[in-house]
């Protein structure tokens, strides 16, 4: 029997960034390990904020209008970065977000999803990859960063 193909995601590591001396931001971990013939690496790591995550719902939605995506942890006016339990709610919301987004086939070949999940290419630089616009293809800005960060052992290609 083969092996069934599975996609693992994590959300983890909030950390709170100051933007300014006013301002300030929570960011989390996002790690993917999976054996999907979908994804170019099989395990990366990256760092994303709410905003990022919103931006991808929208990206989704806007390419996939059929479909109707998972729950998504809406904009809490109140919410401090100084408070455990939003920053853990928030956190649990994420990870659920895109624990489902990941089990929707036609999700999966959204090279959006791909470059947000694995390379710390911000909103514009995506699109403009995602669109062509870029020198580098959607597996370059992958493998870039795969080979940037180590946090995983080297794969064998």
């Amino acid at each position: 029997m083969p092996n069934q193909e599975f996609i693992t995601v994590w959300v983890r590591d909030p950390r709170i960034k100051k933007e300014d001396s006013w301002h300030s931001y929570v960011d989390y971990e996002i790690c993917v390990h999976t054996n999907s013939m979908c994804f170019t690496k099989k395990t990366s790591c990256v760092r994303r904020r709410y905003r990022e995550f919103a931006w991808l719902r929208q990206r989704l939605q806007d390419n996939a209008v059929l479909i109707s995506l998972p729950e998504f942890p809406s904009k809490n006016p109140f919410f401090s970065a100084n408070n455990g339990q939003h920053v853990e709610q928030r956190r649990q919301g994420l990870q659920e977000f895109l624990e489902k987004v990941l089990k929707i086939n036609i999700l999966l070949s959204d090279s959006r999803l791909h470059l947000f999940l694995q390379t710390q290419l911000d909103p514009m630089e995506i699109e403009a990859c995602a669109s062509g616009q870029t020198e580098y293809t959607v597996a370059d800005a992958v493998h870039r960063h795969a080979t940037s960060t180590r946090r995983f052992p080297v794969e064998e290609a």
